[in-house]
């Protein structure tokens, strides 16, 4: 070959590797990055671990992120160390009074007994808490569950003396005497009836009022449909396969508890795991469902000052990935 014609295939061949480069450049903007999605320990989280054990779950294309409390899943959103979480309802009101735009794309469940207050041995209602303490989390749920249940009961917030601590921190504080009774669920309830606890109010008296929802930022939202499309389908997925094969599906989620399989089957029993039809019925339509109950939740936390001020519910609901999710 002449050196002509190496002097002309040489700008040809140099075109040819900056048009490969800008196609394989614009290729990896259009990759979405991992959906992060933080949990804590909590039976209605599992069904995502359980995604995850059968490989229904993309793990390139979501990520779980495991903290040891609800009120570090809360920091971690706001931190924007992860892009979405499981939640309660009244958790992700005071973030969105915040303006950190959590928006919900389905109701994981509706608690039915699951979250209690227990106190020691011998304790037969609320009003034998009066005096003592009671460990709570602050700024998640339990603040919440103990402002209802001691209303309930004709009691205030200062009829008791609220010790603050992460939830995971209960079961040794109470065994150890630190606290006398405690705002949990399982796995910790589980462990503190182990240790003589005595349940003394449960959610089921207030039905309808603690919701756990998939929650993802705005923003991530928009950017990553993909992902978020991935997540939901891994979600139903793994609910087919717990109603399919309970007892398998039961004792590969009991294992992050450390409780057993038929420990973890008793515990869903205070749990209504909503179905995408009912998820529809909730998020979506004219009025949807949790705008209903969500208001009435809403004035009740502006009432017990766990909430400065109200906002538009039907603007935190985002049913778009659900109502487009393959059947």
């Amino acid at each position: 070959m002449n050196a002509r014609a190496c002097a002309i295939r040489r700008p040809l061949a140099l075109l040819a590797l900056i048009a490969l480069a800008a196609t394989l450049s614009g290729c990896m903007r259009e990759t979405e990055p991992p959906l992060r999605i933080g949990t804590n320990v909590w039976i209605g989280s599992e069904p995502l671990y359980l995604a995850r054990d059968l490989e229904y779950l993309d793990r390139e294309a979501v990520q779980l992120v495991e903290y040891p409390s609800a009120s570090e899943v809360s920091r971690a959103f706001r931190n924007q160390a992860i892009d979405g979480m499981v939640i309660s309802l009244d958790e992700l009101f005071v973030l969105a009074v915040d303006e950190l735009q959590p928006k919900i794309v389905v109701v994981v469940d509706v608690s039915h007994g699951a979250d209690v207050v227990v106190g020691r041995s011998g304790m037969r209602s609320m009003k034998d808490l009066r005096g003592k303490r009671v460990a709570v989390e602050t700024g998640a749920l339990g603040a919440f569950v103990l402002s209802r249940a001691l209303a309930l009961n004709g009691m205030q917030a200062s009829d008791v003396n609220m010790v603050h601590l992460e939830s995971n921190e209960h079961p040794a504080a109470f065994e150890q005497g630190q606290v006398d009774g405690a705002v949990t669920f399982d796995p910790f309830r589980t462990q503190m009836l182990r240790a003589g606890a005595q349940t003394l109010f449960d959610s089921s008296q207030i039905p309808g009022e603690i919701v756990d929802l998939l929650a993802i930022r705005a923003s991530v939202l928009e950017k990553n449909p993909r992902a978020v499309q991935t997540l939901l389908t891994g979600w139903f997925k793994a609910l087919d396969y717990l109603e399919r094969e309970p007892k398998d599906a039961a004792a590969r989620m009991a294992v992050r508890e450390q409780i057993t399989g038929e420990q973890f089957l008793q515990a869903l029993h205070g749990l209504r795991i909503p179905s995408r039809t009912d998820n529809l019925n909730m998020l979506a339509g004219a009025t949807p469902g949790l705008v209903v109950s969500g208001r009435q939740l809403m004035t009740l936390m502006v009432e017990a000052k766990l909430l400065r001020s109200t906002l538009a519910i039907e603007g935190l609901l985002a049913p778009e990935p659900l109502q487009t999710l393959p059947l």
